[in-house]
């Protein structure tokens, strides 16, 4: 595995080298050349096709952190929604650094604590206002639900905790996390915050013919 980093002069900054002794620099037009599926690269939002690039990269399995120097949250958004699976300062400290490549290459979804309060905060507003919850069997990852699943998915959507999704659907808290487990296996989640994300943001695999 290898981190990339791709920058608009293709130098590598000192804590990025700090960070990761082996780390590589990237020119735009030799993304499709160099990365390999599982790579992690490093895509700083100063280059103006991030977006794109973004896309293309997690079509080849690349494991994508968004780099940003004045980061908020409908950019980071934007960058989970994409397939990103990181969204971080381009100056942020060589530990945090570390620790965002441990969390991504394990799955896992990086976005700093601030912006992780305020993307979960709007999830459920997002979700309602993409899909409304009558409409459900239009969107294709509630549609997978039961509708008990479906009410518990949304508990989580609004920052219920499970004591709360017990109380509210009357059910008891052993019973909401095996709702829990088949929703996450369902949708192929890890944890409520991919869920919430997964919810909140188009679903990429829906295709027209």
């Amino acid at each position: 595995m290898t981190n990339w980093f791709v920058t608009t002069d293709g130098d590598l900054k000192s804590r990025w080298k700090a960070a990761f002794p082996d780390a590589e620099p990237l020119q735009v037009h030799d993304v499709n050349e160099q990365v390999q599926a599982d790579d992690i690269v490093w895509l700083t939002t100063s280059a103006e096709a991030w977006p794109a690039l973004t896309q293309q990269l997690v079509g080849v399995r690349a494991t994508v952190v968004v780099l940003s120097y004045t980061p908020n949250d409908r950019e980071a958004l934007k960058a989970l929604d994409l397939g990103a699976r990181g969204y971080v300062h381009t100056l942020a400290a060589v530990d945090v650094l570390k620790q965002v490549a441990l969390v991504v290459a394990n799955q896992g979804v990086w976005v700093g604590q601030d912006l992780l309060a305020k993307v979960l905060g709007g999830s459920l507003k997002a979700l309602q206002t993409r899909t409304p919850y009558h409409d459900v069997a239009t969107n294709q990852s509630l549609s997978l639900l039961s509708e008990r699943e479906r009410k518990v998915a949304l508990a989580v959507m609004s920052g219920a905790s499970n004591k709360e999704i017990s109380r509210q659907l009357e059910i008891t808290e052993r019973t909401v996390k095996a709702h829990l487990s088949t929703i996450f296996k369902k949708l192929e989640v890890r944890d409520r915050l991919q869920l919430s994300l997964k919810l909140a943001t188009r679903d990429h695999s829906t295709t027209s013919d």
